[in-house]
Formats: structure tokens, sequence, C-alpha cells
């Protein structure tokens, strides 16, 4: 089998990787730091901003499965691409919204996936959503790893998560891996 990985910035990293673990496709999703200036980024440091890093997810994904355009799909549904620097009360730059491709051939996409958004006036704003090379990632600490799955009733998870895998659930249950309704 042949996979490749895509990494997304969407805000809190545990909201993006709860809805991206429940899709069909996906083999892995791993929390993590990338596109910034600071070599292993601790937690702590990656909230205080000067690290510019982006709290993102890698996805592992089987291409004979899911496409590009689908995962982006999902992305764009489940997260605000239009506030600079914010996802709801979460603000700083490690909230952004970013695509970091690994191959041309999803640069391309997002850039056609954006495009097409634009057109459609699907969010009323301009999209802000940077699309970069991945430059680095460090994996964040293991206590965040799949953080939604372990802590359901965290109140984060339910005021902000629980939402966004409700979404992916009604707009995408053709997406959802088997034995998820």
């Amino acid at each position: 089998m042949t996979t490749e990985t895509l990494v997304l910035a969407g805000g809190c990293f545990w909201c993006t990787e709860a809805v991206f673990e429940q899709v069909r496709g996906v083999l892995d999703v791993e929390s993590g730091y990338s596109n910034g200036q600071a070599e292993q980024p601790t937690y702590e440091e990656v909230c205080t901003g000067a690290t510019g890093c982006a709290e993102v997810v890698k996805l592992t994904y089987d291409p004979s499965v899911i496409g590009v355009r689908e995962l982006l799909a999902i992305f764009f549904a489940t997260h605000d691409p239009t506030s600079p620097n914010r996802q709801g009360a979460d603000i700083g730059t490690q909230y952004r919204s970013g695509i970091y491709w690994t191959t041309p051939e999803q640069a391309e996409m997002a850039h056609s996936v954006i495009a097409q958004l634009e057109a459609e006036g699907t969010f009323g704003a301009p999209i802000v959503t940077e699309v970069e090379p991945l430059r680095h990632y460090w994996p964040a600490e293991t206590y965040h790893q799949d953080f939604f799955a372990r802590h359901p009733y965290h109140g984060y998870c339910l005021a902000v998560a629980a939402p966004k895998v409700a979404k992916l659930r009604r707009t995408f249950a053709d997406w959802l891996k088997p034995g998820i309704d």
C-alpha cells in the first residue's frame, strides 16, 4: 500500500485530530507543531506565539481510498479559514489556518480548492489559509495525542471539538470509518 502525508493547521490540534481520526482512508493522525522557527518546540513555547509554529495534525492517508480534494473539503468544512491567527476563542499565530504539503500535487489541489471556494463565496469572507511546503514537523507531547478520544467530556472537547465531530458525521457520513455513526 502506498501512503501519503499531509499536514493541516486548523486551530487547536485536539479538534482537528478528533475530526480526521474518524475519516475513512486516514491511517494515522498525529498532533504536532510545524512551519515555525523553533527546533523541537514544547507546547508551552508554542503557546507564547514566539516560535512561529502552528498547532497541526499530520495525516498519513491511503490515496487509493481518499484523495486530497476530499481531505481538504473536510478540513475547510470543520474550521474557520477566514480568521487570521484565530479559531473561535483561541487566538495566536499557533492557531492559524494552514495546509503544509509534501507533494506538488497536494499544493496544486490546495490552490484549486481555495480558488473554487472563493469563486463560490462559500465563506462570505476571504480565505486566509496559508499553503506552504512542509518545512519541518515535530510531534506534540504524548498527553496531546488522541486527546478527544481519551477525554470526550473535557470542557473544551465538549464545547469546541464535539461540534466539529458532529458536523463531520452529518456532512461527510460517506467518509466515516466503518463502525462510526
